[in-house]
């Protein structure tokens, strides 16, 4: 039996429901930002140069490894002009610098600062104390579910 088109179990319901939920924990990462003057592109630049080149998990080697801008650009989906600019941001702040790619003498790679990674680890641990407080008011299997649901659904549209 279809389900009807204004039920909440409805597909344009549901993607009005997950929009609506996703977009108050986007204004609540926005405002866990500003105290340590970071924009959200800001926030996930440092995010991206702490999985280096591998783009894989964060470590102590991929951060040391650093990035190449244009790799950067395509993490971020944004132009390499972009991409400088946010380096730019990071740089005067001190939270990144930029070094000579060993591999290639033309390149550089973007790499965290000391600071940038305190920083980072800063804004990681407010954003899980935050996550926490916001899906507080499901149950664990609850949760457990969600996140069983969200990831089916992310593995199913790349």
């Amino acid at each position: 039996m279809p389900v009807p088109a204004d039920s909440p179990a409805s597909p344009p319901e549901l993607g009005d429901l997950m929009h609506v939920a996703f977009r108050r924990l986007r204004r609540g990462w926005g405002e866990q930002l500003a105290p340590f003057g970071l924009t959200p592109y800001q926030f996930r630049a440092l995010q991206a140069v702490a999985g280096g080149a591998a783009g894989g998990v964060a470590t102590a080697d991929a951060a040391a490894e650093g990035l190449r801008l244009k790799d950067l650009a395509e993490r971020l989906r944004i132009a390499p002009r972009s991409a400088t600019e946010v380096v730019d941001q990071l740089q005067d702040r001190g939270l990144v610098e930029r070094r000579p790619d060993p591999a290639d003498r033309r390149a550089t790679r973007i790499v965290l600062t000391g600071d940038g990674a305190r920083v980072r680890e800063q804004v990681r641990e407010e954003r899980r104390r935050q996550a926490g407080d916001y899906f507080s008011v499901l149950s664990e299997g609850d949760r457990a579910e969600l996140a069983r649901i969200l990831s089916e659904l992310v593995r199913s549209h790349p």
